[in-house]
């Protein structure tokens, strides 16, 4: 029988409640649920906000984040020591700027190197050498992940057409729920960290027109960030005592089956996981047509609604389309929770170990 590949996945910090660290824990619990011998560096932080299963074991190199240009020989150094120490067969870069570090890590090692890519490519999040990573990606990594065929398409087109990119989008990060919430209230949901890119103070815009002919409901934003005290302001400007931030949780599915309607405003998205996570408890969706991720998820009219993105009004008047109309709710609803049925977890692992069983066996590139 062959011998399983020993993973580990490099990440930042998992002390954050975002997106890909979320998904970093529920790759690797899957993994250790299938017999594989998976680990976790974090950079920094050695806590992690979501539950890891007993055979991931987690460690950090730092415990708290430093100055990664004062600490760069220290951090390659501790790379290439702890995947000696563990015998890492596999190495996931949750993030393509690792590249950077892991390239002279990894020289002479045997260690095959994936690239796991979940900003779209169009955003460099404010540092252009993620570009720069991106290409030594494209050129020495056995493998790329990346979330959509939209941006397979973009990163073969840029930088190269033979580039080892492979599309696994994110997964619902929970069992698929049995029951989906009840929308007997009165509440509309949204999710994710306080900052520009989640278009939070459109929604907040937006809200003040849906007030008008629905004083009763409210609106919940659940995240945490650096925008919070901006939001606040907004808040307190429109006047709403219906807007609540209740900042950053791990009962985030009591939220979704306490919710009617739920509504992502982002400017940008690498994939929106979110949304399935919404559609996954059968709420009907107000989404932003960002061109990587929800359009994707999102079919306008069928399993949600979609709208131009950074219109306020437009985002009011389909939220207020949902809340007055029971019936296109419901139905939305249901085709939403069909939909969410293809992202379960078990067929993201199907296509995770297929992608580490053909990068443990290629040779054709040096690590």
């Amino acid at each position: 029988m062959t011998r399983l590949p020993t993973v580990c996945f490099l990440t930042g910090t998992l002390n954050a409640f975002a997106g890909a660290e979320r998904m970093t824990a529920v790759i690797a619990n899957g993994l250790a649920e299938r017999g594989y011998r998976v680990f976790v560096l974090s950079m920094y932080d050695h806590y992690s906000v979501f539950p890891l299963h007993q055979n991931v074991a987690h460690h950090a190199m730092f415990d708290a984040r430093p100055s990664f240009k004062r600490a760069y020989l220290a951090t390659v150094l501790g790379i290439r020591r702890f995947l000696r120490t563990h015998e890492i067969d596999v190495l996931v870069e949750v993030d393509t700027m690792l590249t950077l570090f892991t390239v002279p890590a990894t020289i002479g090692t045997g260690v095959r190197r994936v690239g796991w890519e979940h900003c779209h490519f169009d955003e460099d999040l404010g540092r252009p050498v993620r570009r720069v990573a991106r290409r030594i990606a494209a050129l020495t990594n056995h493998a790329i992940v990346v979330l959509t065929e939209r941006d397979r398409e973009q990163w073969r087109q840029a930088l190269s057409p033979r580039a080892p990119v492979s599309v696994i989008g994110n997964s619902l990060p929970f069992t698929f729920p049995e029951i989906p919430a009840s929308r007997e209230g009165t509440t509309v949901l949204a999710v994710g960290r306080l900052v520009p890119a989640k278009g939070f103070d459109v929604l907040i815009a937006a809200w003040e027109f849906v007030s008008r002919q629905f004083p009763d409901w409210r609106l919940r934003i659940v995240g945490e960030g650096e925008e919070r005290g901006r939001l606040e302001a907004l808040i307190r400007a429109a006047g709403s005592a219906r807007i609540e931030l209740p900042g950053a949780h791990a009962r985030v599915a009591e939220d979704y089956l306490g919710a009617s309607v739920f509504c992502l405003s982002s400017r940008y998205e690498g994939f929106g996981l979110v949304l399935l996570e919404a559609m996954a408890f059968g709420l009907p969706v107000v989404s932003t047509d960002c061109q990587t991720g929800p359009k994707s998820i999102v079919h306008d009219g069928v399993n949600g609604l979609s709208v131009p993105v950074g219109d306020a009004r437009a985002l009011a008047e389909a939220l207020i389309r949902l809340m007055r109309d029971a019936k296109l709710s419901a139905t939305l609803a249901k085709q939403a929770r069909e939909h969410a049925r293809l992202y379960r977890v078990e067929v993201a692992i199907d296509q995770w170990t297929g992608l580490l069983r053909a990068a443990s066996r290629d040779e054709h590139r040096n690590c």
